[in-house]
């Protein structure tokens, strides 16, 4: 008996320091485990999901991707009102019907299923913490185009026109606010610049948040499953970041009633966001050996057929791709079979990159003679202004060209 419980007694010992030195591994590796570090080391794309909540809800959602190799970056905008097949309650509804306050992981996978991509740092702002946070940076600068004056029983919103900086509570409000007359292409923008600002800011007072003492408050002040060491090191790489080059991509679609609620409803069932995901990390990652080669394509579209607003549509398309759509009008006539690209100026690459977008394969130089089938478009390129010209004939449907 008395051996019995001396084997039991070495075996509770024994099973004591397996789990202490399990303990203490366990430790080591996660304290030396830095997701920010890996992506770095692995040459991956950082993606971070920035959500700014109001009301236990999100008012704005933005996916930063950022690439440490380059050093470049792209923001996408994600709408609350985005419908899509929500398979948690398998019905179509609002993208943020799944989000929830104290537990975002549902939502972060939708947006993931979206775009086609793995989000690994989640970061939510609440609306009481943006004011403590600004304020932190000692405000964030922002140019506002036109004076904001509106006052009614519940709201005073007062901002003046020109560079600006505002401090906590202004900047909570200007991020948040909600007028009845204000265009919502405006709204959205208005936080988008916001964003920037914000973002622009915490680059700027980086060195200055590494201070133990305003550390610790600011790092407390995001709602994240990073810990405040992993947060520092993403916070680090941000610097890097150029926010005058980078552009915010809104997700956009065709505005539909469902179940008695307007949703937008991503183009091409989601596979065009996809695509455009696709395109920018391809560009996020390229090797640049040129400032040339960085630079945006200026496109002008012209519609060559008699579908009414195709030019418009088509601009949008290209935009949702990065490109600078300086010009949409009418071609001289509206019968022309063929889509055509027309390459004045700029990389052949970034051409080649625009025409496959489409999937056009008839691109030209700007030298075209009276010989050509589409002779006609000499006159249309005798003084130009973009890089390229779009001419859209009756082969393009509105998102490929058919038979080139």
């Amino acid at each position: 008996m008395r051996l019995i419980k001396g084997d039991a007694s070495i075996l509770l010992l024994a099973l004591i320091i397996v789990l202490f030195v399990f303990g203490v591994v366990f430790s080591v590796l996660t304290f030396r485990s830095n997701p920010v570090e890996d992506a770095i080391s692995t040459n991956r794309v950082i993606n971070v999901l920035f959500v700014i909540e109001e009301d236990r809800m999100p008012l704005s959602t933005y996916v930063l991707m950022y690439y440490p190799v380059t050093k470049r970056a792209a923001i996408f905008d994600i709408p609350g009102d985005l419908g899509l097949l929500i398979t948690s309650i398998n019905s179509v509804d609002r993208i943020d019907r799944v989000y929830s306050s104290s537990r975002i992981g549902p939502y972060q996978n939708e947006i993931e299923k979206l775009l086609g991509i793995e989000i690994s740092f989640p970061i939510v702002i609440t609306k009481e913490n943006l004011v403590s946070i600004v304020d932190l940076l000692e405000g964030v600068e922002i140019f506002i185009p036109s004076a904001v004056s509106y006052i009614d029983d519940d709201n005073i919103i007062l901002f003046p026109s020109g560079m600006t900086v505002l401090d906590g509570d202004k900047a909570s409000l200007y991020a948040t606010y909600s007028l009845p007359h204000e265009d919502t292409d405006m709204e959205v923008f208005r936080r988008q610049r916001f964003f920037l600002g914000y973002l622009n800011r915490q680059i700027q007072m980086n060195e200055q948040l590494k201070l133990p003492s305003a550390g610790r408050i600011y790092n407390s002040l995001f709602k994240t499953n990073m810990n405040s060491r992993t947060l520092r090191n993403l916070f680090d790489e941000f610097v890097h970041i150029d926010t005058d080059r980078v552009n915010i991509q809104s997700v956009g679609g065709n505005r539909r009633e469902v179940s008695g609620q307007m949703l937008t409803i991503p183009h091409f069932d989601g596979n065009l966001i996809k695509e455009i995901v696709r395109q920018t990390l391809a560009t996020l990652t390229r090797d640049v050996q040129d400032h040339m080669s960085e630079r945006t394509l200026t496109v002008e579209v012209l519609n060559g057929t008699p579908v009414n607003g195709l030019a418009g549509r088509t601009a949008e398309l290209l935009r949702n791709f990065g490109y600078d759509v300086i010009s949409i009008s009418n071609a001289d006539r509206n019968n022309y079979e063929s889509t055509v690209v027309i390459h004045h100026s700029g990389d052949d690459e970034l051409v080649n990159g625009l025409a496959g977008v489409i999937r056009c394969t008839n691109i030209r130089r700007e030298a075209i003679t009276a010989d050509d089938d589409d002779g006609d478009l000499l006159s249309l390129n005798l003084q130009y202004k973009a890089d390229v010209t779009l001419l859209i004939g009756r082969n393009f449907n509105g998102r490929f060209v058919v038979g080139n």
